[in-house]
């Protein structure tokens, strides 16, 4: 608990919670869940992404509890969530639908926010009647449905067979990734981050991140090397927004680009210039504005609010 406490104190923790719960799973896996802000406000969903944790979400929790109730929970294994043997997309999809089913009323809808696997984790329950029965909206961060390795610039390395090969044992290694120390926090940057971002971001996303169980780390990277979710992306029938950073190495642009060329209900494609693969923490502001958005047009306002007409790329800084 002590390791926990660490990673989540500082400058960039988020806000002590109105609620904390244990969610269960169809498999009984255990989750931890922890819902901020007014009870009665509308409801914002966060799923996190590989290695990281409820934590990650800071910037947002801070931000938009003010006024909506959000609903974070830790992915199996990150966190407080207990590691299970079950690692598959389909107990990640499990997992969201135990914690709508939770934490929402019968017929509440709510806008769900995925970064990176948070985002495959939408894929994957996309076709789930409780997901479709409370999924009001989907925001999408830095995310991709299949050929991860095979795209992933974290080598530079010309792509091929060789740079897929060595990005798999790479991403998939065992081997512990130790203290937050200067020399691993350049390398989580230049892994995972924009050369702009700021130090404090570097040094929150590297506490998370190195506070995730390196067996973890080693189980999910297997399931994202053989990842294939572009059916989930065809039956992800609700307005969905994308979040990409144009320097992610993990999720370059193009996952982002093959998302919004295959959603039913494209809103649009925000492209973050020099942003990496944390676009949450990145550019918290553009973010935090892209859920309210969200919120007002599809669960407090109306669809018409949101101009879903077809997909729209952008270019903005953040």
């Amino acid at each position: 608990m002590s390791r926990l406490t660490h990673v989540t104190s500082g400058r960039y923790a988020p806000p002590a919670p109105a609620r904390e719960l244990t969610v269960v799973s169809a498999d009984g896996a255990r989750l931890h869940a922890e819902v901020h802000g007014p009870a009665d406000a509308p409801p914002v969903v966060l799923a996190h992404g590989w290695t990281c944790s409820t934590a990650f979400w800071a910037a947002q929790i801070r931000d938009l509890a003010a006024d909506h109730r959000v609903i974070a929970y830790d992915q199996r294994g990150h966190g407080r969530s207990p590691a299970s043997p079950e690692c598959t997309t389909r107990a990640l999809a499990d997992d969201l639908e135990a914690v709508l089913a939770h934490t929402l009323e019968p017929g509440e809808r709510a806008v769900i926010v995925g970064h990176s696997m948070g985002g495959m984790t939408v894929m994957a329950a996309a076709a789930r009647p409780r997901f479709r029965a409370h999924a009001a909206a989907v925001l999408l961060c830095s995310t991709g449905s299949s050929r991860l390795v095979a795209e992933a610039r974290v080598l530079p390395l010309r792509a091929g067979g060789p740079r897929t090969w060595l990005t798999a044992r790479v991403l998939a290694s065992r081997a512990p990734l130790g203290p937050v120390t200067p020399v691993a926090r350049r390398i989580l940057k230049y892994a995972t981050m924009g050369p702009g971002s700021a130090p404090y971001m570097v040094e929150a996303c590297a506490r998370i991140v190195h506070a995730c169980p390196r067996a973890v780390r080693h189980a999910w990277a297997r399931v994202l090397a053989q990842l294939d979710l572009d059916q989930g992306v065809r039956e992800l029938d609700v307005p969905t927004e994308i979040v990409a950073g144009t320097a992610d190495r993990l999720t370059p642009p193009v996952h982002a680009r093959a998302l919004a060329a295959a959603l039913p209900h494209p809103l649009g494609l925000t492209e973050l210039p020099g942003m990496g693969h944390m676009t949450p923490v990145e550019a918290p502001e553009l973010v935090n504005g892209k859920i309210r958005e969200l919120v007002a047009a599809y669960v407090t306002g109306t669809p018409e609010a949101a101009g879903a007409d077809g997909p729209e790329r952008i270019k903005e800084g953040s």
